[in-house]
């Protein structure tokens, strides 16, 4: 991925980590915390959310690196537990908001592009972007889903469990970041089949 496509990949990249944390804050908001509506969180306008870091260095070093999987993030959404409603229902709502989204994002231009291609409607060039909305959301989805501090997927396991297990998500956080170095470079080529499964489930094109 060099070039034009990583630039094309890198600015749907940013668009789509942008919509997530959006949804977690709107989802929040629906629960009666209005912290990231008061902060100006539920713009779309990138200024807002990008995580120089997690929205551009790591994604451009994983592009020139050429490790086929190109991941990242924006700055998380900040919410108040205590303003919820229905704290036990509302916690891991908001934890699983983004990756929700994504795969609706996944979904809705996958379909385009299996019934598109059925009755030929659309031309090339829309096939070409919808591909890499559909890959880059399934990818931010199961990323998000992995169980490693701070992504999406160990604040929902951890939203779930009784409250005596807060020890072991403490200790788990302290090595966060490094873990998930680790797994970005090392663990992915386990859960990247299973994009481009789904990819192909979707849309109906063989990868």
């Amino acid at each position: 991925m060099q070039g034009i496509d990583g630039i094309f990949y890198l600015l749907i990249l940013i668009a789509s980590v942008i919509i997530h944390e959006v949804a977690h804050g709107l989802m929040a908001d629906y629960y009666g915390d209005p912290t990231a509506r008061m902060q100006g969180r539920l713009s779309l306008n990138p200024l807002r959310h990008i995580d120089w870091f997690g929205s551009v260095i790591l994604p451009l070093m994983l592009i020139l690196s050429g490790t086929g999987v190109v991941v990242g993030w924006a700055k998380p959404v900040p919410y108040n537990p205590a303003n919820f409603r229905n704290k036990k229902l509302a916690i891991p709502m908001v934890a699983a908001a983004g990756i929700l989204v994504n795969l609706g994002i996944a979904l809705i231009f996958g379909l385009l592009i299996r019934f598109g291609l059925a009755a030929d409607l659309a031309p090339v060039g829309f096939y070409q972007i919808a591909s890499t909305i559909v890959l880059v959301n399934l990818i931010l989805a199961l990323f998000n889903a992995i169980p490693i501090p701070p992504l999406d997927g160990f604040r929902l396991i951890f939203s779930i469990l009784p409250f005596r297990f807060a020890s072991i998500e403490r200790q788990f956080e302290r090595y966060g970041i490094f873990l998930l170095i680790v797994f970005i470079f090392v663990g992915w080529r386990f859960v990247a089949p299973i994009a481009f499964w789904l990819y192909s489930t979707i849309t109906g094109i063989a990868v």
